[in-house]
């Protein structure tokens, strides 16, 4: 058994909590095992976490027989522990819909311990754009189909996590724009090359709005990850500019890239699942079209 602090043993043998947004794992998302702090038997796979935006750790499944259920002394919730040692780990919580599977492991970053796979010891060639201008759905469903991407992401960018969600997003009142949080392999495709999609994709002169979506987390901007990337986006405003692409002069923002925060289940492949929806008919599929009328040779 590993020998605890006094906080660790405040949470695994008292069945205290940690502050929310305090813990180490509430935003990790590295691919391995989380295992317990206590005995190190495994617990849960990096496959089975997800955001719930509630402040500790979330997973939608464990490792089968890892966890022990227990009727919390409260009578209502029910408390999770390791099924090895008994450690406390949290609460799980069911029919909140944040997943298909409709479970959410509630877990205190200080009962577990990550284990990375081998694998991602191993420099990751890939990298990452974050672009926003306009609604999420309209990007989201563009970038996925180029090749060299590897994974689209819709979110939020530019405030703070408290507010990192759709209802509060929606508001106008914080400080995120919506964007999609795109990982590409560079040697397939360029940043310059996801850039011409992000121009050609909205319309970089109008400010916080593009048609009848009204708002700052509606602005044109880019969330630079490097000093390249800032340098590539500045340039390449100031080429559009010079060669009068638009009539009016482009307003789009380049600031540095601080955190993404990933939005709810229900905005994943919004546009695939909701094709005949108005907004889709309306909005998504005459950009989704003109787009792959314009990168046909870059399309998977």
């Amino acid at each position: 058994m590993r020998e605890l602090t006094d906080f660790e043993r405040h949470v695994i043998e008292e069945k205290g909590t940690e502050r929310p947004f305090s813990g180490e794992y509430h935003q990790h998302d590295a691919l391995g095992s989380y295992v317990c702090k206590r005995c190190e038997a495994p617990l849960y796979l990096s496959e089975h976490k997800f955001n719930a935006h509630c402040g500790w750790p979330a997973f939608d499944d464990e490792i089968q027989g890892a966890v022990k259920r227990i009727t919390d002394a409260d009578g209502h919730r029910v408390e999770i522990v390791c099924a090895q040692c008994d450690a406390h780990l949290g609460h799980v919580f069911e029919g909140e819909y944040l997943t298909e599977k409709n479970t959410r492991h509630c877990v205190n970053s200080v009962s577990m311990v990550f284990k990375a796979n081998a694998a991602t010891d191993e420099p990751n060639e890939y990298q990452f754009a974050t672009l926003g201008g306009g609604c999420f759905w309209c990007f989201e469903a563009m970038f996925t189909q180029l090749r060299g991407v590897i994974s689209v992401q819709s979110g939020y960018c530019g405030g703070d996590e408290a507010s990192a969600h759709y209802n509060a997003v929606c508001s106008g009142m914080t400080a995120h724009a919506e964007v999609v949080h795109i990982e590409f392999d560079p040697s397939v495709i360029s940043f310059k090359e996801l850039l011409c999609v992000f121009w050609q994709g909205h319309d970089p002169t109008t400010l916080n709005q593009q048609g009848h979506d009204v708002g700052p987390q509606y602005r044109s901007v880019v969330f630079a990850h490097d000093e390249a990337q800032s340098k590539l986006a500045n340039q390449m405003i100031a080429e559009l500019t010079q060669a009068e692409v638009w009539s009016k002069p482009i307003v789009t923002e380049i600031v540095a890239f601080n955190t993404f925060y990933g939005a709810e289940n229900d905005h994943k492949d919004y546009f695939e699942k909701n094709r005949e929806q108005a907004y889709c008919q309306i909005v998504v599929r005459p950009k989704v079209e003109k787009f792959r009328a314009a990168f046909a040779d870059k399309l998977k």
